[in-house]
């Protein structure tokens, strides 16, 4: 049983990556009707992350789940909006994106302490294989799993 401080916490940081993915969306000038689905994009992505790290999975394997939840959220946005899944997969991937990783890299390089700046490049370099990977597998499956119409349906069965 995962006690409640966790539960809240998590919601906490939830809301947090909600607000962020929606503050960035703003700034990649994304059309306000398409704010609500990127933040949603984002915050799920933000709470696998979190379940996942309690569940034992690591940080790349933490992250690899993530993503590969956002990125079926945003191809269900895409189809359901009728917008390019790059709207919301580019706002939604905001909060997993390993930025402190890469700015600790080179902080450790430039401060000579190579053994910690190759392990963290190492890790934060393994980091953004797992979120390739996960955009990867997600975007190459066929389009009847992100269609709820029978229009998707049957154009996936026909293959027009």
């Amino acid at each position: 049983m995962i006690p409640p401080i966790i539960i809240l916490t998590w919601l906490f940081q939830t809301l947090i990556a909600f607000v962020s993915t929606v503050a960035f969306s703003i700034i990649f000038h994304t059309p306000r009707r398409e704010w609500l689905c990127t933040g949603t994009t984002g915050a799920v992505g933000w709470l696998v992350y979190l379940i996942s790290m309690e569940l034992g999975a690591g940080t790349v394997g933490a992250s690899f789940f993530a993503t590969v939840a956002l990125t079926w959220f945003s191809r269900v946005f895409s189809f359901a909006r009728k917008a390019p899944v790059t709207v919301f997969l580019i706002c939604g991937i905001f909060p997993l994106v390993p930025g402190a990783g890469i700015y600790y890299t080179g902080y450790h390089f430039l401060m000579s302490d190579k053994s910690l700046a190759l392990s963290t490049g190492l890790e934060t370099n393994k980091i953004a294989i797992a979120i390739a990977l996960g955009i990867g597998i997600v975007l190459s499956m066929p389009k009847f799993f992100f269609t709820w119409s029978q229009e998707g349906k049957s154009t996936a069965r026909t293959g027009r």
